[in-house]
């Protein structure tokens, strides 16, 4: 099956340091870029993170820091990746919780910046949590009837998560799914990049991990803590010390981004 395409998708993958997105590194990166006639276009690469890999990760992912020794820091080839993402909506599994505010944090402490404007973000795994709640493995012997051997490699997680979307497509094309909270059935899995986006996401995120959010009025307001459900510039304005706590305490960099925008845009 062919998606059906208005522009290049990426579907990517990072195995990493670590789970934490404002302090942990990517050790490897592989792409699969898919262009609107089906051509297919991948890339990987191993990236010295600049820090020792903790054991227990290596032995998940298989990259050991000896392994990265002579490979290059993210910042060498930031622009590469930049360059084969250019003008491509984003795809992935648990991406958009994971890997996206991750990579674009890497961008970050590079002092570069990875353009997501005007793109679609399609998280595979947030479709089959829906419908299916499982994890990779299962989701691949479930949709493609096969076993995924290379589990947690980069590559090969990738090039699964492109099977599955496109069997997800083929399972649920006339299946009805209840929303939790209107209770209203719609048919949600289309061969439609907008609306698999929209499906797959949580919530109307306004930096990448989903700290602050929109609410029903478009406003941003905050998705933790003690002002959760509470917009961002009254909490500025009622208790100025939260803005200067953020900043210092250890949030990733595009949240701090966020809010510092927020803030500057208040006066």
């Amino acid at each position: 099956m062919q998606l059906n395409l208005q522009r290049p998708i990426v579907f990517f993958d990072l195995e990493t340091t670590g789970l934490n997105i404002a302090k942990d590194r990517i050790v490897e990166i592989a792409m699969l870029k898919v262009m609107p006639d089906g051509t297919e276009l991948s890339k990987a690469m191993i990236i010295n993170p600049g820090v020792s890999i903790p054991r227990e990760c290596s032995e998940i992912h298989g990259i050991y820091d000896k392994d990265v020794v002579d490979k290059p820091r993210f910042t060498e080839i930031a622009d590469e990746i930049a360059e084969f993402m250019d003008d491509s909506d984003l795809a992935g599994f648990n991406s958009n919780r994971f890997d996206l505010p991750l990579l674009v944090e890497e961008f970050l402490r590079a002092g570069k910046r990875l353009d997501l404007r005007n793109r679609k973000f399609v998280d595979v795994q947030a479709i089959y949590h829906k419908m299916e709640p499982r994890n990779l493995k299962a989701a691949y012997m479930l949709y493609c009837g096969k076993e995924l051997l290379d589990a947690h490699q980069a590559e090969s997680d990738t090039k699964a998560t492109y099977e599955i979307l496109k069997a997800q497509l083929r399972k649920y094309e006339t299946t009805k799914y209840e929303d939790r909270i209107t209770g209203m059935m719609t048919t949600p899995i289309q061969n439609d990049i907008t609306k698999l986006s929209a499906f797959s996401s949580e919530n109307r995120n306004v930096d990448m991990v989903g700290h602050i959010v929109l609410d029903a009025n478009d406003q941003e307001v905050f998705n933790f803590g003690k002002h959760k459900g509470k917009t961002v510039e009254a909490v500025f304005r009622s208790e100025p010390s939260y803005y200067d706590w953020m900043m210092k305490a250890d949030f990733p960099l595009y949240t701090k981004e966020v809010i510092s925008r927020i803030k500057e845009g208040m006066f």
